[in-house]
């Protein structure tokens, strides 16, 4: 079972807000979601973004790859190094 740190869509049409979650790479986009590290919003200025910096760290050691929009997140949350 291959596992992602990706983004699950939640809002109305036109405000997205998405949610960091871990899931199985099969699920779909707004399917079940293994655990949840955190949120971020797009259409606040300046954008909202809360990560859960040692679920990230736990989950990734354990093998999980993020997908490149949320790595840049969480290297924006200081979970990666650049």
């Amino acid at each position: 079972m291959a596992v992602k740190i990706r983004l699950k869509r939640l809002g109305a049409k036109k405000a997205p807000f998405y949610r960091i979650v871990v899931a199985d790479s099969r699920t779909p986009r707004g399917g079940k979601a293994i655990d949840e590290l955190g949120y971020y919003d797009p259409t606040k200025d300046p954008i909202a973004l809360k990560v859960d910096v040692e679920g990230a760290k736990k989950w990734i050691g354990n093998g999980a790859q993020p997908t490149d929009t949320v790595k840049n997140l969480l290297t924006k949350a200081g979970v990666y190094e650049k």
